[in-house]
């Protein structure tokens, strides 16, 4: 498939990498940003002419724009499938000027450029049929299977909704965190705040510049904050009325994991939960080992590097030793961990 992608900002360069690291060859363009020399082609009407399937990476609202001065360039045997974040409006565009004419598919890949650096994993992608085009969302979903990724299929509406509550809720209520100092750099923080910190520089590093599209262009999206506002009002009464008069109100109280749960069944769920977590960061650790693999090759050089791992070993003692661990024990686990990314990469273990 002779990709081309249209807007090359923060998202389309990623994707880009990521096809190209797949084997499929590409080209870009964009009126903005910087295009290098080996994706680029001359013109947008060279990029459109020249490709089979086009990928809309533009800002939301710039896709109204892009879809009308497209239409006039495209052929019945042209795939054109847009990568935004919200879907009703991006679909309802391509359904208005494309129909049943041009093939086209509205997609949203759950990831963005930080958690592909990061190598974190699955990578999910949400496909939007057109009913008049069951094909093209065949063909579409077969690309995003060959990137490795897990494609789920739904319609524009259910989307929405679920990114309005999840997505969009999120950044809201990150919004509001860091307008209040949450923030910050802080001298200490429980562990209840950990994930949400991580949460927040999640939002400020991948995708902050999406706030006011995700919260303007999703038609479910006021309606999901106006039902955080109104719950987070009662609670916040609740509370003042419970301090009030003096009485603890067990409508206020968090449920806890169950009282017919043992201390030691508790434990063991956490240990369960973390050993999940631990899995779920060596599948991301060997994404990045292999493509630490992939640029030694590039260079001419082996496998093993003892000296690096030499390095790895002594560091990971330290953090081990000054989180109150058995830095052996640790480092144990680290050279299991080391001969698991030599085999990886194709070293002997």
């Amino acid at each position: 498939m002779r990709i081309g992608i249209l807007g090359y900002g923060r998202f389309g360069r990623a994707l880009g990498a990521l096809l190209h690291e797949a084997g499929h060859a590409y080209r870009a363009w964009d009126p903005v940003s910087e295009v290098p020399m080996e994706w680029r082609l001359g013109s947008f009407h060279e990029l459109v002419e020249a490709h089979e399937a086009l990928v809309l990476a533009v800002p939301i609202p710039a896709l109204g724009g892009l879809i009308t001065t497209l239409r006039p360039l495209l052929r019945p045997d042209h795939l054109v499938f847009d990568v935004g974040s919200v879907k009703v409006g991006p679909c309802a565009l391509l359904e208005e000027h494309l129909g049943a004419a041009i093939p086209h598919v509205g997609t949203h890949p759950l990831f963005g450029p930080v958690s592909l650096a990061r190598a974190e994993r699955p990578l999910r992608v949400v496909l939007c049929a057109s009913p008049h085009h069951p094909a093209a969302a065949q063909r579409v979903e077969g690309l995003f299977h060959s990137l490795g990724c897990e494609v789920l299929r739904q319609s524009p509406e259910d989307h929405d909704r679920v990114m309005a509550t999840t997505h969009a809720l999120t950044f809201f209520i990150a919004k509001g965190l860091l307008a209040v100092g949450a923030g910050a750099e802080l001298p200490f923080t429980p562990p209840s705040f950990h994930a949400i910190a991580r949460t927040l520089e999640s939002v400020r590093e991948d995708a902050g510049h999406l706030f006011a599209a995700l919260q303007n262009q999703n038609p479910f999206a006021a309606g999901a904050r106006e039902g955080l506002l109104e719950a987070l009002s009662a609670i916040h009464q609740s509370l003042a009325e419970a301090v009030a008069s003096g009485a603890a109100d067990e409508q206020l109280s968090i449920p806890d994991l169950g009282t017919r749960s043992p201390a030691l069944q508790e434990a063991r769920d956490h240990i369960d939960s973390l050993d999940q977590e631990l899995v779920a960061l060596l599948a991301r650790r060997t994404e990045l080992v292999l493509r630490a693999g992939r640029a030694k090759a590039e260079l001419n050089l082996p496998v093993h590097d003892p000296e690096r791992e030499t390095a790895q070993l002594q560091a990971r003692r330290t953090w081990a030793r000054e989180s109150g661990l058995d830095d052996q024990g640790v480092e144990e686990v680290f050279r299991a961990v080391l001969r698991s990314s030599r085999s990886a990469q194709g070293g002997a273990g």
